[in-house]
């Protein structure tokens, strides 16, 4: 499920900055995969009721595709920071893509958590 995961994610993401449904072109060309592999991988979430599929017009999140890829998201962004602030990583996206589930939400948690207090005591050094 940890390849599937990533396009629920970019589902998610695709879905906040265009229409749905979304094209499989759109979710292919942002994981940099091909566009015959995105829609299979549609099928197959719709098949575990994850996305609605409609050949020709795109997917869209159900219910519980969106609540799983909001929890996806969440991680997404926690370690997109992570790799983007404190370890200078170029394709941060990409990583944090790719291992947003494997991290479970207590680890995510705790990771924004120390990001917080490291924020705030990097702001009380600074006045």
């Amino acid at each position: 499920m940890a390849e599937r995961s990533q396009y629920l994610l970019a589902l998610y993401i695709a879905e906040h900055r265009e229409s749905t449904p979304v094209s499989s072109g759109t979710v292919a060309d942002l994981l940099g995969k091909s566009t015959a592999t995105t829609t299979e991988t549609f099928q197959r979430l719709a098949d575990d009721g994850l996305v609605e599929y409609e050949r020709y017009e795109g997917a869209r999140l159900t219910d519980e595709g969106r609540e799983r890829a909001a929890e996806l998201h969440e991680t997404y962004v926690a370690l997109s920071w992570f790799f983007r602030t404190v370890l200078d990583l170029d394709g941060y996206e990409t990583e944090a893509r790719r291992l947003a589930s494997s991290v479970s939400a207590d680890v995510s948690d705790q990771l924004v958590s120390t990001f917080l207090v490291a924020e705030a005591e990097r702001e009380g050094e600074d006045e």
